[in-house]
């Protein structure tokens, strides 16, 4: 987010953290993003409720009157925040209301070290699903029901992860927005991560690293970027030698593979 929807969001969240104590941060997490999913479906509504125009007054009396019989209290005043709110966009709206649903699903984990835990899940997760094509198949074929989809990820996740990761898996995969399952596990990974105020380094290499290269690796990123990195490693031989770092959007390659491919591309131009 960019411009007036970063400060608004902002707020949301510091009012998010207001109301949690008192909330079942669980219920609370789960109506979220049902209310979600009712912006994504109702094309019409969400345009209105982010129109800059729009009285705020007017935009809280019409999600009173939408909600209140369907969800609690706590709910209802994170969505009169979001809607009084001002947004670049309507998708900054929706995306609000999303990361208010991730940090309140998360909330049970009030320390770093368990919010590590749910990234690491996220990210076992998402690399489990990527090496096993029919698995993927089975979780974002289009037709197939979400309830079906919902059963499977429980059948799968089930007594293996915490109850937040169940959470968030499911949402990724019965209601994408538009992402595709690798996308959307990361997404929430990188809320996570912020939550927890650090950033998530995945760090592809051709072989194990030892606990010494790790921490190694992981207080030289720190000092580059400012700010506590949390390390996801995937092991990929296809990359010869070498590390390939990426950091947000950022890549950091310095993978074997990765100088052959720049070699060659030179060589083409």
């Amino acid at each position: 987010m960019q411009g007036v929807s970063r400060t608004s969001v902002g707020e949301v969240i510091r009012r998010l953290d207001d109301i949690l104590p008192s909330a079942n941060a669980a219920t609370l997490g789960h109506e979220l993003f049902e209310v979600v999913a009712l912006l994504e479906q109702e094309h019409s509504l969400r345009r209105w409720l982010a129109d800059p125009a729009g009285s705020p007054d007017s935009k809280s009396a019409l999600v009173s009157d939408l909600l209140e019989t369907k969800v609690s209290p706590a709910t209802l005043l994170v969505v009169s925040d979001v809607v009084r709110a001002k947004w670049s966009t309507s998708r900054d709206l929706v995306d609000a209301v999303e990361q208010a649903a991730v940090f309140a699903t998360i909330a049970e984990h009030g320390t770093a070290q368990e919010l590590e835990g749910v990234e690491d899940e996220l990210f076992r997760f998402g690399r489990i699903v990527t090496g096993q094509p029919e698995l993927r198949a089975a979780l974002t074929t289009d037709g197939v029901s979400i309830e079906h989809k919902r059963t499977l990820v429980e059948n799968l996740l089930s007594g293996k992860v915490g109850a937040a990761t169940l959470a968030l898996v499911t949402e990724a995969v019965t209601r994408p927005r538009g992402r595709t399952l690798e996308q959307g596990l990361d997404h929430f990974s990188q809320l996570v991560a912020e939550r927890a105020k650090h950033y998530i380094a995945v760090v592809r290499t051709a072989v194990p690293l030892s606990e010494a290269q790790q921490s190694r690796l992981q207080a030289a990123l720190t000092r580059i970027y400012g700010r506590d990195i949390h390390l996801n490693i995937e092991i990929a031989p296809e990359i010869v030698g070498g590390l390939s770092i990426r950091v947000g959007d950022e890549v950091i390659d310095g993978t074997i593979a990765g100088r052959i491919a720049e070699v060659r591309r030179r060589l083409a131009g």
